[in-house]
């Protein structure tokens, strides 16, 4: 696949913008070195990369298996997802289990088609990245029951309370599988912009960043295996500012909003931990995560870590 240009979809500064790339889906993905590296700037600033045909090719059998699933158990099952590192499947209730290998097969193929294009077609973050999970999200987003923190129509910056990245970047790959609705989105402030205010107004930072004898408390609790040691301040801050952001009401009422239609048979992927996103309708999406190490960065000073160790003078990671 070769790029031939880009367009961009432009809201007020501090926003993120769509950028729409152009590209002919035949051949390989390579692109030149710089072409590459500007797109990965583009994503670090806070944009969002968008290509009209998804470059993932879903065998038409396993379209319509993944089509059928409904998802009709608990609430908070919101996705199948698939561990690479361990290759199964979870989130799978109990009368889809006989379906289990059929679905680690599509999403093992799926994560590792969506590796090998986003190797090629992001080439600076290439082998530099951990695998993070795939994932198959087949029920509709508009009207899902869900406890607020873990509702995803709410603006938020992604963040994992169970595996912390340490400073490393979550960038996210989705595909629309649907075949007749878009997916939308809404999408506010970039965290460079707004991420400082949010800190300062409720004391996010200073809450985690603690005194002296708070951090040598956590060193400890890492070195016994407790679990108050067991995230960085970093994780600890961008946790608490995802759950802080959607318990605000007059936030997700009065924020500017963009609304995004990503259409059938599409693909996008965006840094989800600095741009506030949220999912007003949807179902049956494709997406797999990928962190990225501030040493593959094109320009780690913008990075939330960044701004916050600014903000913090010190280290917020182990």
């Amino acid at each position: 696949m070769t790029a031939t240009n880009a367009t961009e979809m432009t809201p007020a500064s501090g926003f993120s913008q769509m950028i729409r790339v152009e590209d002919s889906l035949s051949g390989t993905p390579m692109l030149a070195p710089e072409r590459a590296r500007r797109l990965c700037a583009q994503l670090e600033a806070g944009n969002i990369l968008f290509l009209p045909l998804s470059p993932i090719a879903i065998a038409p059998e396993d379209r319509e298996l993944l089509l059928g699933q409904k998802q009709t158990g608990s609430a908070y099952h919101k996705n199948i997802a698939y561990r690479p590192a361990e290759d199964r499947v979870t989130g799978l209730d109990a009368s889809e289990q006989k379906e289990a290998e059929v679905l680690r097969r599509i999403l093992q193929t799926f994560s590792r088609s969506a590796v090998k294009f986003m190797g090629e077609f992001l080439a600076p973050y290439a082998g530099k990245w951990k695998l993070d999970y795939a994932s198959y999200r087949p029920i509709e987003e508009k009207g899902r029951l869900a406890r607020v923190h873990a509702r995803n129509d709410l603006l938020h910056f992604d963040s994992f309370p169970t595996r912390p990245t340490n400073g490393s970047r979550i960038l996210r790959f989705f595909v629309n599988l649907n075949p007749a609705q878009c997916r939308v989105w809404v999408t506010s402030q970039t965290f460079e912009s707004f991420g400082p205010h949010y800190a300062q107004a409720g004391n996010l930072l200073a809450s985690v960043s603690g005194n002296p004898f708070s951090r040598q408390l956590r060193s400890a609790a890492r070195v016994l295996h407790l679990p108050f040691g067991s995230r960085p301040p970093y994780d600890e801050f961008m946790h608490r500012c995802h759950n802080a952001m959607k318990e605000d009401a007059a936030f997700q009422q009065n924020t500017p909003k963009h609304q995004w239609d990503f259409p059938p048979g599409s693909a996008w992927m965006v840094f989800t931990d600095c741009v506030s996103h949220a999912v007003l309708s949807g179902q049956h999406a494709f997406e797999q995560t990928f962190l990225i190490p501030q040493s593959a960065l094109v320009a780690p000073q913008i990075s939330p870590l960044a701004v916050l160790e600014k903000m913090a003078g010190r280290a917020l990671t182990l």
